[in-house]
C-alpha cells in the first residue's frame, strides 16, 4: 500500500511538472494533460474536473507571478475576460455532477481533437483577419468566447486557456508574447472560480491535488522563463498528436466497453 502512494505520488508529480512546463509556454492551460491522466486512472468526472482545476490554479497563478515581474500581462483585458468567463466556470462546475462517465469521455475526446488539430493549423487560424473592436461582432464573439471558455474549463477542468489565446490574438489584435501572459491571467481567475464551485460541492480529490499542484507550479515557472527563447512550433506539433492520441483511445475505449 505505501509503495503503491509513493509511486502514484511521484507519478502525479511528473505529470504536474509536465503541465506546468508546457501550460505555461503553449497557454492552452496544463489541465489539458491532468484530465486526461486523472480520467485514467478512473476518476469520475467531477473528480476529474475539480482536481483537474485545483491544479490548473496552481500552475496560472504561478505563470501569473512569473509574467508579472517580465511586465507581459495586459491587466485590463485579461480582468474583463475573467468577468464574464467566470459565470462560465460556475455552470460549468454544476454540469459536471450530471454526465455520465461515457458522455465525459466522448465530449473530451472531442475536445482533445479539436485542441489538437487548433495546435497543428495555429498560426494559419491566427494569422487572419483582426476585427473591429468596437463592433457587434466582436463583443458577440468575445462574450460567448469567454463565458463558453468557462464552461469548458469547468467541466472538463482545462483551464479554458485553448479559446482565451485565440480570441485575444484574433480579436484584440495581440501578439503570441502578450496573448499567452494575458490569458494566464484570465485562466487564474476563472480557475479559481471554478475551483471554489467545486470544493462547495465536495467534488475534489485533495491528496492527488497536492502532489499535481507542487509539480505544476514548478513547471509553470520553468515554462515562463524558458518562453523568451524557447520556439515552441514543433514542440505544439508534437503536442498536437499526442493529444489525439489520447482522444482515439478514448475511442477506442468507449467502442471496447459497449
Amino acid at each position: 500500500m505505501m509503495y503503491e502512494f509513493i509511486n502514484n505520488s511521484f507519478l502525479l508529480l511528473i505529470i504536474g511538472v509536465g503541465a506546468g512546463i508546457l501550460g505555461s509556454l503553449i497557454g492552452i492551460g496544463g489541465g489539458i494533460i491532468i484530465s486526461p491522466a486523472l480520467a485514467f486512472l478512473g476518476l469520475a468526472p467531477a473528480q476529474v474536473a475539480s482536481t483537474s482545476l485545483i491544479a490548473v490554479s496552481s500552475t496560472s497563478s504561478s505563470s501569473v507571478i512569473a509574467y508579472a515581474r517580465l511586465r507581459k500581462i495586459k491587466y485590463s483585458i485579461g480582468l474583463k475576460m475573467a468577468l464574464f468567463s467566470s459565470p462560465g466556470a460556475i455552470l460549468g462546475a454544476f454540469l459536471s455532477i450530471n454526465i455520465s462517465p461515457v458522455q465525459f469521455r466522448l465530449l473530451f475526446a472531442v475536445l482533445l481533437l479539436a485542441t489538437g488539430l487548433y495546435l497543428l493549423f495555429r498560426n494559419s487560424v491566427l494569422s487572419g483577419q483582426k476585427f473591429n473592436t468596437n463592433s457587434i461582432l466582436f463583443k458577440i464573439m468575445f462574450y460567448f468566447g469567454s463565458i463558453t471558455a468557462g464552461i469548458i474549463s469547468s467541466l472538463f477542468g482545462i483551464g479554458g486557456g485553448v479559446l482565451f489565446v485565440p480570441l485575444l490574438v484574433l480579436i484584440f489584435g495581440m501578439n503570441m508574447s502578450s496573448a499567452v501572459p494575458t490569458s494566464q491571467l484570465a485562466l487564474l481567475s476563472t480557475s479559481l472560480v471554478g475551483t471554489i464551485t467545486h470544493v462547495i460541492l465536495g467534488n475534489p480529490e485533495y491528496v492527488y491535488a497536492l502532489f499535481l499542484c507542487i509539480g505544476s507550479f514548478a513547471g509553470a515557472q520553468i515554462g515562463a522563463k524558458l518562453s523568451g527563447r524557447f520556439r515552441g512550433s514543433t514542440l505544439e506539433k508534437i503536442f498536437a498528436f499526442v493529444l489525439m492520441a489520447v482522444a482515439v483511445r478514448f475511442l477506442l475505449d468507449l467502442y471496447l466497453n459497449k
